[in-house]
C-alpha cells in the first residue's frame, strides 16, 4: 500500500487531500501546527477510510522539529511515495514600504524554507528508492505579481523555480515533481491573511464563487492516478471567473 506525507493536513486543501488520499487507499502521514485538529483529522480517516494514519504534530519553520519528526520514521512509514508539501500561508496586505517584517518572516519561512525543510528530509529516502511523486503547493501568484503582495508573490515565486529546480536535480533518481498553482480557493487562506478578521476575508470572494479544497483534491487525485510514465510539470486551475491576478469578473 502507497504512502502519502502531507504537510499542513489540519484544514483546507491539505485536509481534503487526505480524505481523497485515504479514499484512493494510501496510508497516511499528516502534519500541522494545531495538534488536536489534527488528531481529529486522523480519527475522521481511520474511521471513514480504514487505512493506517501517523499524525506528527510540528512547525515546518524549525528544522530541529522537522528533523526530529520525519528524521526518525519507522521501517513502516519511511518508504513514502508520495509528498505534498502543502502548508503554506499569506500575512498582511500592505505596499513594500508599509510591510511588517515578522509578517515577511513567516510568509517566507513557512512558504519556502519550510518546503525546503521537509524535502530535504524525505527527498534522499525517494532516491534511493529510486520512486517517489513531490507535489508543490504554488500559486499563480508564483508566476504573476500583485499590488500588496510583494513578499508573499517572491515566496511562491521561490516555489515556482524550486519545482523546476527539483524536477532537474532528481530526473536521474525517478522522481517525479509537480506544481499545482491555484487561483482564489475559499480556505482559511484568507482570514490567515487578515489576522483572523473574518469580515474582511470574506469581501475576498464578494460576487465570485471561488474554487473549493476538494477542486485542488480532485486535480490531485487526477495527477496521482495517471501512469507512471507520466509527469505533470505544473497546472494552474482558476474559477471560471477569475483569468489571473489582475482580471476577476464579479457578479
Amino acid at each position: 500500500m502507497k504512502i502519502a506525507l502531507i504537510t499542513g493536513a489540519t484544514s483546507g486543501i491539505g485536509e481534503a487531500t487526505a480524505e481523497t488520499l485515504a479514499r484512493l487507499g494510501y496510508n497516511l502521514i499528516i502534519t500541522g501546527r494545531r495538534t488536536q485538529k489534527l488528531l481529529e483529522v486522523k480519527s475522521k480517516l481511520i474511521e471513514l477510510y480504514h487505512v493506517k494514519v501517523l499524525s506528527l504534530s510540528f512547525d515546518v519553520r524549525n528544522r530541529n522539529e522537522v528533523e526530529e519528526s520525519l528524521g526518525t520514521l519507522t521501517d513502516e512509514w519511511g518508504k513514502i511515495d508520495l509528498l505534498i508539501n502543502n502548508a503554506g500561508l499569506a500575512l498582511g496586505l500592505d505596499h513594500i514600504q508599509n510591510g511588517n517584517f515578522d509578517d515577511w518572516d513567516r510568509m517566507i519561512d513557512t512558504n519556502v524554507k519550510g518546503a525546503l525543510n521537509v524535502t530535504r528530509i524525505i527527498a534522499p529516502m525517494m532516491c534511493a528508492q529510486k520512486r517517489g511523486h513531490i507535489i508543490n503547493m504554488g500559486s499563480i501568484a508564483g508566476v504573476q505579481v500583485y499590488e500588496n503582495g510583494g513578499v508573499y508573490c517572491a515566496s511562491k515565486h521561490a516555489m515556482h523555480a524550486l519545482t523546476q529546480s527539483m524536477r532537474i536535480d532528481m530526473l536521474k533518481d525517478n522522481i517525479k515533481v509537480t506544481e499545482i498553482r491555484p487561483g482564489m480557493v475559499d480556505t482559511e487562506f484568507s482570514i490567515v491573511r487578515f489576522h483572523g478578521d473574518k469580515e474582511k476575508a470574506k469581501k475576498v470572494y464578494n460576487g465570485v464563487q471561488p474554487l473549493q479544497s476538494d477542486d485542488i483534491a480532485n486535480v490531485i487525485e487526477w495527477i496521482v492516478k495517471l501512469p507512471e510514465h507520466i509527469n505533470i510539470n505544473d497546472v494552474e486551475i482558476m474559477p471560471s471567473q477569475q483569468a489571473d491576478a489582475h482580471y476577476t469578473v464579479r457578479n
